[in-house]
């Protein structure tokens, strides 16, 4: 059956009533927020098994802003309430210097205020932390074991971004760092937060699993000229058992992006809009390593005015270089059992791509070195909506490498239409496209 391959990972549906709406925050007398930890659940779909039990926290810490730099205070305060306490943030703080938080273990965080990072870029630079994956950099990293974060719905993360855009534009080498990084976390939540402004990704989730994130908001808004750049929602690497619902984006890059050896992760419930889509990839871009994603459920969601829907793109077989930011190829690896379900499209570009000759403009070249990447077992179910006038009649595209790298790739009930209203034509070449339930295939 169709719905098999999802079985094996997602499991059924909750009872309604056993989702929990995220408590707001309230204001005391004295002025002081205060918060408990949500009850929020996967919902309707987990990864495969329940995420870890998660402790009454037993003492609280309160952190005082300063007015000044406030790292070293918030850092204080993690380790007094580590094992077993909530760290409470309910001022507007600043950080100025880099925190390594991966030591945390049965500890909540409720940021009922504001934390703004400092767009001292000399700084930053020179002492942020480094990532090997595609040159990844940091203000902070947040890692362990059962940790919780949530904001009641007035919690803000402001990365103060505007000054790292206007300097990416003239120096396209600069490093710009991701507002929030989970690296190493094991068990716990993200919920309740808002998040503007981002140098880079909103949210890079490394080397974690069985985490939860839900009812995130993400803005950016740039004052100037320049547009933000690569401001990614979420980046899934080496990561398993990821859910990620019931949020709204507002960004310029990828809304989720499953990078390599991300597996078992559902995202679901999610608003996108301005996006690059909600994308497998991309893959395969270093030569000596072997990337997997396997197990990705995408259900209901939501995509407006972005470049894609749904995308899969890995790169092609030999290394190539389109900027700075933006090469390599040559790297193995497999792509299977993903499925995108039930997805609305409002003046997306493509409602559906699939791009095995990603990063590299010459289509001979990508024809002379077929990518090493496997794309098998792929489900587009129950697409409906509009595309941009952009390539109208043309809704989607769908190009491999060639039959053998793409195998078993399927849709069902599509009904995608262009602003024209002609009827619509799809892109589709490199594999067998029976699977594709009512495509009108056009080679380019």
């Amino acid at each position: 059956m169709l719905r098999k391959s999802i079985a094996a990972f997602v499991s059924a549906a909750l009872a309604a009533s056993s989702q929990a709406a995220s408590p707001k925050a309230t204001r005391s007398e004295t002025g002081q927020t205060s918060i408990g930890r949500p009850d929020i659940e996967a919902y309707p779909f987990n990864a495969g098994r329940a995420l870890p039990e998660s402790p009454v926290r037993t003492k609280n810490c309160t952190v005082a802003a300063s007015g000044g730099d406030d790292a070293a205070a918030i850092l204080q305060a993690l380790h007094d309430c580590n094992n077993g306490g909530t760290v409470i943030l309910d001022a507007e703080y600043t950080i100025g210097t880099v925190l390594d938080l991966t030591f945390l273990n049965s500890v909540d965080i409720a940021l009922t205020g504001k934390i703004t990072f400092t767009d001292d870029i000399e700084y930053w630079v020179n002492n942020e932390f480094h990532y090997d994956f595609q040159n990844s950099t940091s203000f902070f990293k947040l890692g362990g074991t059962d940790v919780n974060i949530y904001g009641g719905g007035v919690g803000v993360i402001d990365g103060a971004g505007q000054k790292w855009w206007e300097e990416f534009a003239v120096n396209a080498t600069l490093l710009r760092p991701i507002l929030f990084v989970t690296d190493g976390l094991h068990g716990g939540s993200i919920t309740g937060i808002n998040m503007i402004n981002s140098p880079n990704w909103f949210n890079l989730i490394a080397n974690s699993s069985d985490v939860l994130i839900s009812d995130i908001t993400i803005n950016v808004h740039s004052t100037g000229k320049v547009t933000a750049k690569n401001t990614d929602g979420w980046d899934t690497y080496r990561s398993d058992g990821i859910i990620i619902q019931n949020s709204v984006i507002n960004n310029g890059d990828d809304c989720v992006s499953f990078k390599p050896n991300s597996t078992n992760i559902v995202v679901q419930g999610l608003q996108c809009n301005g996006s690059h889509g909600i994308s497998v990839g991309s893959l395969g871009q270093y030569v000596d390593q072997y990337d997997i994603v396997e197990n990705i459920y995408v259900y209901n969601n939501s995509m407006s005015n972005a470049s894609d829907g749904a995308r899969i793109k890995v790169w092609p077989g030999i290394n190539s270089y389109q900027a700075p930011t933006l090469s390599g190829g040559g790297g193995a690896g497999y792509v299977k059992n993903i499925t995108y379900e039930k997805y609305y499209n409002h003046n997306n570009d493509w409602a559906i791509e699939v791009n095995q000759c990603y990063g590299q403009s010459n289509k001979t070249l990508c024809q002379l070195f077929p990518s090493n990447m496997t794309i098998s077992d792929i489900y587009f179910l129950d697409f409906w909506g509009t595309t941009s006038k952009k390539y109208d009649p043309k809704v989607g595209t769908l190009v491999c490498s060639s039959p053998q790298q793409c195998q078993n790739i399927n849709a069902r009930n599509i009904s995608i239409k262009g602003p024209s209203g002609a009827s619509p034509k799809w892109v589709c070449s490199g594999f067998d496209t029976s699977g594709l339930e009512g495509f009108d295939c056009v080679s380019s």
